[in-house]
């Protein structure tokens, strides 16, 4: 059967998302967390590759291919097809370009949910591939947003605030927010904000603030915020609260992080999501 622009919106059918990300093959990052875990919660998932690697750049060797000169061509193709999507999520950019291609992605297909992840950086330092060009048109690209869930690092890069390595208070967190929100008019949520032996959320929607914490239950590891953006964009399809979706992705990622170090899996490896799988499904 062939898809149209016609296509009838009927119950049961699930919502359909495009995904620009990263595919790497071992590592447990990017594309290969967030299908997954969007598929599990009922989403219909298209991903536009960004990149293709063997596996993420901790490890001492990675087979890498930009995909930048192909992106293009892979849109029109839907776009000749006739396709629809009701949301569209972005991780991880390798080049400025990229941002290009999303942006008259968004503008040709207007999908209704927008959620940006702005993979930046973490820990205070921006990835070395992060110039100030790319963190610029990233910040152009934050206007058309629904939601946003950077990390502490991130926020500190968009909103040129300088980072530090503690407890953020209140009123500092609300400053970021409030200066995000000059570049993003949706909501926003800070995430993985460390806090003595707890992980808090710092929730901003429409200038209500609030926050989740959860007990930390092991390390910190790969593919925790493809994770927590994965669940919170299905959740938004499905047009759940956004509190709730912020609670439930702390809690999946916490109980996969406590299931990860009780197996002793390496920290390379990320999270053994997979054994978690069936918690997500509505």
């Amino acid at each position: 059967m062939q898809t149209t622009t016609e296509t009838i919106k009927k119950a049961g059918i699930p919502p359909r998302l495009a995904m620009f990300n990263s595919m790497a093959g071992f590592g447990r990052i990017s594309t290969f967390v967030a299908l997954p875990i969007i598929s599990t919660m009922q989403v219909q998932v298209c991903p536009v590759p960004t990149s293709v690697l063997s596996n993420h750049l901790d490890f001492p060797t990675c087979f890498r291919e930009d995909f930048t000169p192909h992106m293009q061509s892979y849109v029109q193709a839907w776009k000749e097809l006739g396709l629809t999507f009701d949301g569209l999520y972005c991780g991880f950019f390798g080049k400025v370009e990229q941002m290009d291609i999303v942006e008259d992605f968004l503008q040709s297909f207007q999908p209704d949910t927008f959620l940006l992840d702005p993979v930046m950086g973490d820990n205070g330092k921006a990835y070395s591939t992060i110039t100030p060009a790319h963190c610029e048109r990233l910040k152009n690209l934050l206007h058309y947003a629904d939601i946003l869930t950077p990390n502490i690092t991130e926020a500190c890069l968009l909103t040129d605030t300088p980072y530090k390595d503690g407890p953020w208070t209140e009123y500092e967190l609300d400053s970021i927010c409030e200066k995000l929100t000059q570049l993003c008019p949706g909501r926003i949520v800070i995430t993985g904000l460390h806090n003595n032996n707890s992980f808090l959320n710092y929730i901003w929607d429409n200038g209500q603030r609030s926050t989740y914490i959860t007990a930390k239950s092991g390390r910190s590891r790969h593919g925790t915020g493809d994770m927590f953006a994965s669940i919170l964009i299905a959740d938004a399809l499905h047009k759940a609260d956004f509190a709730a979706s912020v609670k439930k992705a702390a809690d999946f990622i916490s109980l996969c992080i406590r299931g990860s170090e009780e197996l002793n899996v390496p920290i390379k490896e990320g999270v053994i999501f997979e054994n978690y799988l069936s918690t997500l499904i509505r």
